[in-house]
Formats: structure tokens, sequence, C-alpha cells
């Protein structure tokens, strides 16, 4: 047991859950240094409370709303997972995530989890569902916002939250990618906004962006080209069934794959022209890929804590994998030349960077890019090969900021 998980299980709320919780006056303190948004997807109402004697203190926030057992909990900002408990403390079930600088956040009483310990989360992906498991005496979400392992005034959107109010949430984020959309011969960078009917917004140079509604706010986007056709599709994954939805003109193929907690990813594993789908396992370094025949093959690589990367390194016209590590900005790159496995690493971005790669110069070898969520700032790296050490640098904004 890890000293930081011992010393918050002797603070972890012992006291049964009162749920006629009432506003309580709490002075004003000043803002935490992450950017936190409320911690349900984009676009729902719900009602947060405390009283004087909530444990382990009143500045916790227990969310409500009606029928909400079962409701997806996301993440309120970005963060790694540093506890993932499945019960024996009176939180029940339980998620914390470090989100640097001292601060982290706590999602208490679950009825499931959808993350593992290590593992890299992006602000509004999945992390369970709303319960009432541990010290609880009805379904809610216990909150808290910590600094240095102390509690703090919670705040969301920028703002000090009023204990006792009702708000919607603003956790409405962008997720970037890329792909060949609009048929073009390099790759155009693409994000995925969060929302209710979630899109897929595609860059394009002097034009609006081109928008195709596809998936719901706490999908996990996933693209590719899904018939064949020289275009990329668009895709998701839905984490609390395991089910990727892929479409084409002609219509959406379903694969139900992997498990709740696995992140998706997509290439054409055998280079047929075709992508298929597969995921990288949460909790592990392993990437699970699926063939067109239902076939597996497992592959480790990189850490725990890393995000997943596909691309084509060497254009021989079959996708490879890589991983980023987001806390040194650095890609782990794999190929396979005639049997032997290579990897490479190549450093670029910033911490905090999430990875990107498409054939932005059009040379039929996948470049890597990163995007910096605070300024919504695409970085393209156009090389001859990814690992070369010679290359520009495009730099453009697209999205919405964080």
């Amino acid at each position: 047991m890890s000293r930081a998980t011992s010393s918050l299980r002797s603070v972890v709320g012992l006291a049964a859950v009162v749920m006629t919780s009432v506003a309580v006056a709490l002075p004003a303190f000043a803002a935490p240094e992450a950017d936190y948004e409320m911690p349900f997807p984009c676009g729902q109402t719900w009602t947060g409370t405390t009283r004087a004697d909530h444990s382990p203190s009143a500045k916790s926030v227990d969310w409500n709303r009606t029928d909400d057992l079962g409701d997806p909990v996301v993440a309120a900002a970005a963060g790694t997972v540093v506890v993932a408990e499945s019960g024996g403390s009176g939180y029940g079930r339980w998620v914390m995530l470090d989100h640097g600088n001292g601060e982290t956040t706590i999602y208490a009483h679950l009825s499931s989890l959808g993350v593992s310990v290590g593992q890299t989360v992006d602000q509004g992906m999945l992390l369970g569902a709303v319960g009432t498991s541990g010290n609880s005496t009805g379904p809610h979400l216990h909150f808290e916002e910590r600094r240095d392992r102390t509690d703090i005034s919670a705040w969301f959107h920028g703002t000090a939250f009023k204990y006792g109010s009702t708000l919607t949430s603003q956790n409405c984020v962008d997720v970037p990618t890329a792909g060949n959309f609009v048929g073009g011969p390099e790759a155009e960078p693409v994000v995925f906004r969060r929302a209710t009917k979630a899109t897929f917004q595609v860059l394009r140079d002097g034009r609006n962006p081109k928008v195709i509604r596809f998936g719901t706010s706490t999908d996990q986007p996933v693209v590719g080209d899904w018939d064949g056709d020289g275009r990329t599709d668009p895709g998701v994954r839905t984490p609390q069934t395991k089910t990727f939805q892929l479409r084409t003109p002609a219509g959406v193929t379903s694969i139900v794959f992997g498990a709740v907690k696995d992140i998706p990813i997509a290439g054409d594993w055998d280079g047929d022209g075709l992508w298929e789908v597969g995921v990288r396992r949460s909790g592990s370094n392993v990437f699970r890929l699926r063939a067109a025949d239902g076939k597996l093959a497992s592959i480790p690589l990189g850490d725990v804590n890393d995000l997943p990367v596909t691309g084509d390194w060497d254009g021989d016209g079959t996708t490879d994998l890589g991983v980023y590590d987001v806390a040194t900005s650095t890609f782990t790159l794999r190929k396979v030349d005639d049997g032997l496995v290579w990897t490479s690493q190549v450093p670029f971005g910033a911490p905090g960077d999430l990875p990107v790669a498409g054939d932005w110069d059009a040379n039929g070898v996948t470049d890597l890019g990163v995007w910096d969520p605070s300024t919504a700032t695409f970085s393209e790296r156009r090389a001859s090969t990814p690992t070369a050490a010679r290359a520009t640098v495009r730099t453009f904004q697209f999205g919405t900021p964080r």
C-alpha cells in the first residue's frame, strides 16, 4: 500500500451520508490551479450540497439529480489515477486523480469503476458511475477538490461554487485526432467535441470546418478507413458497453471488444486497406489488436500511464503502434522490419500536451503531432520519417481551449 493510499484511508468519511443535506456558507479561497469542470458529462444539470458535519470536510460536495443511480461520472480535469478502490472504506468504490501541483480530486460511493491505477485520463473521460457504495444512505456522488491532501472549497468553470446551488455541466471539451476526411492527399486535424450530441470538427483550409455528428459526450473517439475507400470515417467506443460504432456511407457497424477500462485504437493491422479496431489495456502496457476475422494479437509497449498512438511509421501500408508520455512529452514508436522489432523515442511537444498523428505532408508516412489543451494549439511535426532528426513544425489554433 502506498503512503498516499494509507494516509487517505485514515481520513475517509466513516459516518453515514445523510441525504437531507442543506446549503452551508463557506469562506472563499483562492482558485485551484487546475481548471475544474463539473464531474458530469456536458449539458447535464446537478445540485451540489454539503452540511456542517460532512466527512471528511464541509467543503466536500454531494451531487444529486432525479434517478441518478448509474449515471456516468467523468474527470473534472486531466490527471493520473492514483486510487481506484473497489471497497473497504467509507468511500466505497472511489477514484482519486492527481492533477499535479499538489492538487487532487476524489469521486466516491461509485457503483462501478471505469479506470485503473496509473492510467492517464483526459478531462471529461469516464471514471465510473454514480452509486451508493460505502457509508452512503442513498445514490449520489461524493466529490472533493484537495490541495496538499486538504479539502478546499470547490471551483467549477473558473468560479467558486455556491454550495446548495444547481448547475449545468460545462465539461464540454475537445479531444484531438486526425484523418483524411475530405479526400485530399494529406491528413486533416480534427477535434471530437464532447456534447450530448457529439461532433467531429474537421479543419479545412479557407473554409468552415466540416461537422460530422456522431457519438455522445462520454464516448471515446476512434477514426479509420472502415470500408477501404481511401477516406477516414468517424467512429466512437462507448466504455459502459465496450462497443465500437464505426460509421461509413453504407451504415454503422457495431463491434463489442475489450474491457470497460480500455482505451480504443484503430489501424490497418494487416495492410489490406481496411482498418480494424483494437484497445490499449488500462492497468497494463499491452495493446490488444483485433483482426477482421476476430483473431487477437497482444503486444506490450510503453508504461501504464502512456497514451496510445498509431500510424504507419515506415510507409509500408501497415499500421504501427506507439505511445506518448504526457509527463515527458516523448513518443515511443514501434515498427517491425523483416521480423525484427525496433523502437525509437522522439521528444516533441510540452508536458500536458495530447498526442495526435497524421500524414501532414502527404508523403505516405505518418507524422507526429500534439495538441495543447490550454490553448487549442496543434503542432504538426513534418519530416521524411517520424524519427528523422530534421523536421519542420507547423503550429496553428483549432478547437476550443480548456
